[in-house]
């Protein structure tokens, strides 16, 4: 393992390569990472990087994010097979179908989404910029892809806006239940409850904080309180354990695990390094269309 994390160390340096990792990813690739951060914060990185090499430790929609945000460097995501079944559940033939539908209503289109989907909307959000983007669009109805749960807590927060819903979701977050809060709170009474925006409406109720990965994070390490239960993936578990001592931090559910994002290895960075493995290719004109909708995510973002 030390001979790994030498070389990857080693090779970084001489490829002039700029590591992004999601606070999902293992603790082991969190620790190689130059950047630690949620999906807008990794989007802003890479659209700011000036080394030549990128290697998003992500899943496969943030690495096409960061090749559409700076298309002139090369971009590695070093699974091919990490993907999002979230982004999988909507193709852009989905999108031109509620176009069709709803003529003058904007196009909202989570980060969690192919660069084919993002190239066929108007502006790209994440989980932290969703309110303020809804917010800064003239439109009075908003189409939002793909996730129902952020979408139905953006129109709770945005009332005066009509906003269409698409009937997709990210399964570990969806398969949360009302029991389930009830159940941790009753082992728990004293800690705060903090849920990441893609869990359903009558979860995120009960808590006491609702935000991004990184939102969460800074409300945990920031507050006076000295237990947190986690209503996000047990990475962030796993990262406050690590850096907020004097703290304790609980799992919302046993198994709150997102498979895609733990696909990769410290051994596949290194191989990543060597053999410039996986690139990302988009052809010019789906990158061109899809960098405007991101280009406005970052910029409204703000």
């Amino acid at each position: 393992m030390n001979d790994i994390l030498e070389r990857v160390f080693i090779l970084k340096e001489e490829k002039n390569a700029l590591i992004l990792a999601h606070y999902y990813q293992t603790m082991d690739i969190q620790g190689i990472a130059d950047h630690v951060c949620d999906s807008f914060e990794m989007a802003r990185r890479a659209q700011e990087a000036s080394e030549q090499l990128i290697v998003v430790c992500g899943v496969h929609f943030m690495a096409e994010s960061a090749k559409i945000l700076n298309p002139g460097k090369k971009v590695l995501i070093p699974t091919l097979n990490a993907g999002c079944p979230m982004a999988d559940m909507i193709v852009p033939d989905d999108v031109i179908a509620m176009r069709e539908r709803y003529p003058d209503a904007a196009v909202i289109c989570y980060v969690n989404t192919s660069a084919a989907v993002k190239a066929v909307c108007d502006v790209c959000c994440t989980s932290s910029s969703a309110e303020k983007i809804v917010r800064s669009l003239p439109e009075k109805q908003i189409i939002f892809v793909p996730d129902r749960n952020l979408g139905a807590y953006i129109a709770s927060k945005v009332p005066e806006k009509e906003i269409i819903l698409f009937d997709g979701c990210c399964p570990p977050h969806d398969f949360v239940l009302e029991s389930d809060v009830l159940s941790v709170k009753e082992m728990h009474p004293d800690a705060k409850l903090l849920i990441h925006p893609e869990c359903r409406l009558e979860v995120l109720q009960h808590a006491d904080y609702i935000g991004s990965t990184a939102g969460i994070i800074d409300f945990a390490l920031k507050s006076g309180d000295k237990e947190f239960i986690i209503g996000t993936e047990v990475g962030i578990v796993e990262h406050l354990d690590a850096y907020a001592t004097g703290k304790s931090f609980y799992p919302l559910k046993k198994g709150f695990i997102c498979p895609d994002m733990k696909k990769i290895r410290l051994a596949d960075v290194l191989s990543a390094l060597e053999n410039d493995e996986y690139e990302i290719k988009l052809g010019a004109e789906e990158l061109s269309a899809a960098k405007m909708s991101l280009e406005r995510m970052v910029e409204l973002g703000k």
